[in-house]
């Protein structure tokens, strides 16, 4: 089985993480392809970076599709593209927000969500809503960390983190902790140990679901909205994009 695990951003030290996180998860016989984009935002911090990572990211999800990949994760916390890619995807596409935040309903009567800045809190509050997990998600936070200094030794990233998450299960009513970031996916177990709560990686989440999606027979629809693009015409710079019939 292939899963291709797409960092929608430029970093390749951050999609090297991901990549670590993933594979840590994966079952026997499972094959983790981790790849960024070469065109896009080095970090997604907001809806102009998530609106330009997109065609980065339906680029690779095309290069999966020629090449016979199985299932995809979408490995950003604002699930960017998500729909676009399963409308041309034969096989499942996970993004790492919806994984995580159904995982943590499955283990917690309610969760909070700790993010990187608070400019990307009003992105996973929507998502929240469009997953229908209104009821189980009791805040989303801010540790106002850029992305980018995830990977800094020197950004104090972890107690920052770890101090925020401290106020969400004191403050929230939560059982469980979600990371919205697939930059924090590394500091997932370290967090679960010192908190003694369930803190979930969409990364690993999402792995684990694609697998298993995979395993079932399962393929995403395309009766309905999921159908195939229609073919048409794009001019310009897009054109490449255009789905043939």
């Amino acid at each position: 089985m292939r899963i291709k695990l797409i960092n929608p951003n430029t970093t390749p030290s951050m999609t090297a993480l991901i990549a670590e996180a993933a594979r840590a998860v994966a079952g026997p016989g499972v094959v983790v392809e981790a790849v960024n984009p070469e065109h896009g935002p080095a970090s997604i911090e907001g809806h102009y970076d998530e609106a330009m990572s997109c065609l980065g990211l339906l680029d690779e999800v095309r290069k999966g599709e020629a090449s016979g990949v199985d299932a995809y994760v979408i490995a950003c916390f604002g699930d960017p593209g998500l729909d676009a890619a399963r409308e041309i995807a034969r096989g499942p596409v996970l993004g790492i927000a919806e994984a995580a935040m159904r995982a943590a309903c499955f283990v917690a009567t309610g969760f909070s969500v700790v993010t990187t800045l608070s400019r990307t809190v009003v992105i996973a509050e929507h998502l929240v809503h469009k997953y229908g997990v209104s009821g189980q998600c009791r805040a989303v936070r801010a540790s106002e960390i850029p992305v980018l200094e995830l990977e800094n030794p020197d950004s104090d990233a972890y107690r920052k983190i770890l101090a925020e998450c401290r106020q969400a299960l004191a403050l929230d009513r939560c059982g469980a902790i979600v990371l919205g970031c697939a930059g924090m996916a590394d500091l997932c177990q370290r967090l679960s140990r010192e908190l003694g709560v369930p803190v979930i990686d969409g990364v690993a989440a999402a792995v684990v679901m694609a697998e298993a999606l995979v395993r079932m027979g399962l393929a995403t629809s395309k009766h309905g909205d999921y159908a195939r693009p229609l073919p048409k015409a794009y001019a310009g710079l897009l054109a490449p994009y255009a789905v043939q019939a």
